[in-house]
């Protein structure tokens, strides 16, 4: 299988990319930071996988980048950005990167790459359960998530008649560098679980919206039920 990593240095993409290197698929690694993905790409290489590297900042460039891509089979689309909670609050410039991280540069490579794209092929992409319901400590990262499940909903509905399917990634909490300021609980996940509930989504030929894992679901389910006037009495 062939299969293209965009944000390959994210630990969850690494965890999934881990598992197509153990059974011998051939990848193409991309992200911006060249030591961090030469490392990675060892690893991989170490694993049984047929790896490449490109370095490139998915922010910037998209149409250059499209052409060099290849004819993948699956597309993981791992980018992600956060924040820490005081620059998310008060800093319009950074919440326009977290836009432009987690919403704007998906949209605008997927809508490049969508056409390039074989019948049989898979588009996975890391969303968010933020993305269900506005929180007010991730503002602007919730938003991007809104935003790219809608988009991934369209785009799904647009490519299943050419056999295209589109997955929109949902995990909860996840312990990585990114989520490093937030107080650990027991609905943390490893990456390593969330890689392989990636790995088996694909697998499995479907497409839609897939929860990582699964019961959070039944989390989300309760937390958009909610009342206005309680839930704006939350805080999380």
């Amino acid at each position: 299988m062939r299969v293209v990593v965009l944000g390959a240095t994210s630990a969850i993409a690494q965890a999934a990319a881990r598992l197509w290197a153990e059974r011998g698929d051939e990848m193409l690694l991309v992200a911006r930071n060249p030591a961090r993905l030469e490392a990675v790409a060892g690893d991989l290489r170490t694993r049984g996988g047929s790896v490449s590297t490109l370095v490139q900042d998915l922010n910037r460039d998209e149409a250059a980048l499209v052409p060099r891509l290849g004819d993948p089979e699956v597309i993981l689309f791992a980018q992600g950005l956060l924040g820490d909670a005081r620059r998310r609050d008060a800093d319009p410039d950074f919440a326009e990167l977290v836009l432009r991280t987690n919403l704007v540069s998906p949209v605008r490579l997927l809508t490049l790459l969508a056409p390039r794209l074989q019948k049989g092929a898979c588009i996975a992409v890391l969303s968010s359960v933020a993305g269900d319901r506005g929180r007010a400590k991730v503002g602007a990262y919730g938003a991007s998530k809104a935003g790219l499940d809608s988009f991934l909903s369209a785009l799904r509905q647009r490519l299943s008649s050419q056999g295209i399917r589109v997955l929109a990634l949902k995990p909860g909490f996840v312990d990585t560098p990114m989520t490093a300021g937030l107080p650990r609980t027991p609905l943390f996940s490893s990456p390593a679980q969330i890689g392989r509930g990636i790995v088996r989504a694909v697998d499995s030929g479907r497409d839609g919206v897939v929860y990582l894992p699964w019961w959070w679901r039944l989390i989300m389910l309760a937390i958009k039920a909610l009342p206005e006037r309680l839930f704006k009495r939350l805080e999380f």
